[in-house]
């Protein structure tokens, strides 16, 4: 087995503006981490009208490599070989795949993750910040003895990044690559294709009536042979950037190249970076474009797999096609404001303060008729019914129950010493854990990314 892959991020549709002193509002100005141990408040039930007795225990099953994010903020610039840089900040968190499942965990969904964790300080802390801090369900994940975490350093720096990666080969059984009938019933997938690979799990889950969702990386050996990715003719959609697309299609524009992917799966969403998003409904023959929207952007990391848990959550809401879209391209571009991949990604609250000034700004411009750039995004008045209000100072309070943007990092103190949530063997996420006494949440109390 070959060392875990770090994939590139989908061209996330976000139109970069260039924050006025380059610098993120202060710490102290950010709401407070919830108390650790503690479940999330998400009192937005994106699927609650279309749940039934007798559904899948879980939304949304996802597998892949969990990766310790090391995040460095507050570079001038890029680092110079032979040079020592000081960074003005620095925050840490649980990336790769993890970045995806907070991100779907934060939008409401009931998110189970198979994937491997070190036997060693990073993959508990990982583990411990998914599942007591987010609410992921992580019965399908092991801790590998002897097993080393992957670990990225990223470099974040004039809204761009850098990253160095150390990992090796994945362990054999793999947990983030299940065995077929192995997996949980779900309404939903997510899948990471690799040319060539049979992902063996992939038929009997859409047998059994899961909905699957294709990402897919750089083809490093240059074929782009949609006939090497097997697995797509299971999927519902396919979220290919747009060089991808293009590449693997012969279309000479993003929007041609999704009408050619609608005609091998149900929905093709092409990712444009600045210039937004479009889709194609190979079903209906439907198409969607929207532009990206113009934001301070901070961070990248993880921004496409917010798009795609966006994308997800409104697909299995039975949403139209365009608000889809937009949906998804609102979630990314709120997690571009903020450092850090699985740290930045949006929840309800979040994006119920978002709408609010978004609509207290068009009021205050006395404008007669609502600019259709705002308008594209109505359909969220009937999400969020009374769910934000101001309440000064930036901060919001309603039914919402903001959900904070903990910036969970290495070393804090123990935030509760509470029962641990009984893993696969019902004792936790491993025996031997137990000798060394429990070590609660790593839910932060605070960060130092300012």
């Amino acid at each position: 087995m070959g060392k875990a892959a770090r994939r590139l991020p989908l061209e996330v549709p976000v139109r970069a503006v260039r924050p006025s002193g380059g610098r993120q509002e202060p710490a102290a100005e950010r709401p407070a981490a919830s108390p650790g141990g503690t479940r999330p408040h998400r009192p937005v039930d994106p699927l609650g009208g279309l749940r039934h007795p007798g559904d899948p225990p879980c939304d949304v099953f996802l597998t892949g490599t969990v990766f310790l994010d090391i995040v460095f903020t507050g570079l001038d610039a890029a680092p110079v070989r032979g040079t020592e840089n000081w960074a003005r900040g620095m925050g840490s968190s649980p990336g790769g795949i993890a970045n995806m499942a907070t991100a779907l965990a934060r939008l409401g969904l009931r998110t189970s993750l198979a994937a491997a964790f070190g036997d060693d300080k990073y993959g508990e802390y990982c583990w411990e910040t998914l599942e007591r801090g987010e609410g992921i369900d992580l019965s399908h994940s092991r801790t590998i003895p002897g097993w080393h975490s992957p670990v990225t350093v990223s470099l974040a720096y004039e809204g761009e990044r850098t990253m160095i990666t150390h990992g090796h080969a994945a362990p054999t059984p793999d947990p983030g690559s299940p065995a077929p009938g192995t997996t949980p019933r779900s309404r939903s997938c997510v899948v990471s294709l690799t040319p060539d690979r049979d992902q063996e799990w992939i038929v009997p889950a859409a047998r059994a009536g899961s909905r699957l969702f294709a990402t897919v990386g750089w083809d490093d050996t240059g074929r782009w042979d949609l006939a090497a990715l097997p697995g797509l003719a299971h999927c519902e959609a396919f979220l290919p950037n747009a060089a991808e697309a293009m590449r693997y299609t012969g279309a000479d524009t993003p929007l041609a190249a999704a009408r050619r992917l609608a005609e091998r799966v149900p929905v093709a969403v092409v990712t444009m970076g600045e210039d937004g998003a479009c889709a194609a409904d190979g079903r209906s023959g439907e198409t969607a474009s929207v532009p990206a929207i113009p934001v301070d952007a901070l961070d990248t990391t993880g921004a496409g797999d917010v798009f795609i848990a966006g994308f997800v959550t409104a697909t299995l809401a039975g949403w139209p096609l365009p608000d889809r879209l937009a949906f998804a391209g609102l979630t990314a571009a709120l997690s571009v404001q903020e450092f850090g991949g699985s740290l930045s990604a949006p929840g309800w609250a979040q994006i119920a303060a978002w709408w609010a000034r978004a609509r207290g700004a068009a009021q205050g411009a006395r404008s007669r008729s609502v600019p259709p750039a705002l308008a594209r995004y109505a359909f969220l008045d009937r999400l969020l019914p009374g769910c934000a209000e101001p309440a000064g100072a930036g901060r919001w309070t309603a039914s919402c129950a903001p959900l904070p943007r903990a910036i969970p990092t290495l070393g804090f103190p123990l935030l509760d010493n509470g029962p641990r949530p009984a893993g696969p063997d019902g004792g936790g996420r491993r025996d031997s854990r137990a000798s060394r006494g429990s070590r609660g949440s790593r839910r932060a109390r605070g960060d130092d990314l300012g």
